[in-house]
């Protein structure tokens, strides 16, 4: 990319692309009226932010960038691709193991992505000698609405940023400025007619086009939401364990996508189609060990092994199933409410022969009342 030292705004995307970032472009922050504020607020008005309690409570800092920084007047928005080198839905069918969504098999993308803006956001200071900010999606700052400002791509049907370039696999990361820099021409959306993303949802989590209810989505289920799993979306789980990479899967523009080139990014072995068997094995120590450095420490163990019990229930008729059913019994007494109710579950969808044993074996009259419910449960 050709850039001249009068033009900062090419520069500093120079430097971007030169610091392994696959795309970046310019947006105003300081909008007077700023819509995708208001479309937010609707969203947790209407509930459909589910248990995501910050979502609320940051709801005034998200309704704008100037609202969490005053001083705000542009955005250098980058974009880094994780393409994956196969298709995500194809170990759908691959019911023995847990699938778990593209962007959490390598590193954790905040860590690779927020040094390297701190570096970016360095050569921002010098260049035009104005205040900096670096956000990577933890913070109260929408990110998606901004991209599409700065040209990187247009939000899609199924809310998320899509690119004629990158498809829909790449992180996004923002460096707030003081500077008043010239911005990108806005991203025009390409969706036209096409519903291929929100006809695949497994759960129906689109009410509309460009419109998400978080409740109905196997991505807010298995990651954010902490309690069991409602009845009416495990079994549409199937083999989904933390996340779901259906929509972006779906998307026609996939096919000009590239595979990732961030080495840090690229799938761990183990993380590829991990057995349900040994995933459900783990306790604390040994789940942390395993996901050290992955975004899918966050969920905790609990929240995760009841994920790979729903999976364990979804996988019937396969060969492992007698490796599967004995993989649950343990869990049967786990210390976890969570984990005994998804485990129970489970047990009485694959081996209902073996659940009507199990019951009538732990089931005392003297049984804890909660547990004794929870055998009670009728599965669906």
């Amino acid at each position: 990319m050709q850039s001249s030292t009068s033009d900062p705004e090419a520069r500093l995307k120079a430097r971007a692309l030169a610091l392994g970032f696959d795309a970046a472009g310019i947006a105003r922050a300081d909008e007077a009226i700023w819509a995708p504020g208001a479309r937010l607020k609707e969203f947790v008005a209407l509930g459909r932010h589910g248990e995501m309690a910050w979502m609320e409570t940051t709801l005034e800092r998200r309704s704008a960038p100037t609202a969490m920084w005053p001083g705000a007047r542009s955005a250098l928005v980058v974009a880094m691709n994780y393409g994956p080198d196969h298709n995500p839905l194809d170990t759908l069918s691959e019911t023995e193991t847990g699938n778990i969504s593209v962007y959490a098999r390598g590193r954790d993308y905040h860590d690779i992505i927020k040094s390297r803006l701190k570096q970016l956001a360095g050569e921002v200071a010098q260049i035009t000698g104005a205040e900096v900010k670096v956000f990577v999606d933890t913070a109260p700052l929408m990110e998606k609405p901004l991209a599409q400002r700065a040209g990187l791509g247009w939000q899609g049907r199924h809310t998320n940023l899509v690119s004629r370039d990158l498809g829909s696999w790449f992180f996004l990361g923002t460096v707030l400025t003081s500077a008043e820099l010239t911005p990108d021409p806005e991203g025009a959306d390409h969706c036209g007619s096409c519903r291929a993303c929100l006809d695949i949802c497994p759960t129906n989590a689109f009410p509309a086009p460009y419109q998400l209810d978080a409740r109905r989505c196997i991505s807010y289920l298995t990651i954010e939401y902490g309690g069991p799993i409602p009845a009416e979306f495990r079994a549409p789980m199937g083999n989904r364990i933390y996340g779901c990479d259906d929509c972006l899967a779906a998307c026609p523009w996939n096919k000009f996508a590239a595979h990732a080139s961030e080495s840090a990014l690229f799938a761990r072995a183990e993380l590829k189609g991990p057995g349900l068997d040994e995933l459900a094995a783990l306790d604390d120590a040994t789940f942390r060990e395993v996901f050290s450095g992955s975004p899918v420490k966050r969920s905790g163990r609990d929240r995760f092994v009841r994920n790979v019990c729903i999976a364990i229930g979804n996988s019937g008729g396969n060969s492992g199933q007698g490796r599967l059913v004995a993989s649950l019994l343990p869990l049967l007494g786990d210390a976890s409410p969570l984990v005994r109710g998804a485990a129970i579950w489970a047990l009485a969808r694959l081996d209902p022969a073996r659940f009507a044993e199990e019951k009538a074996r732990r089931q005392p009259s003297e049984h804890d009342r909660t547990v004794t419910a929870e055998w009670d449960e009728t599965p669906a």
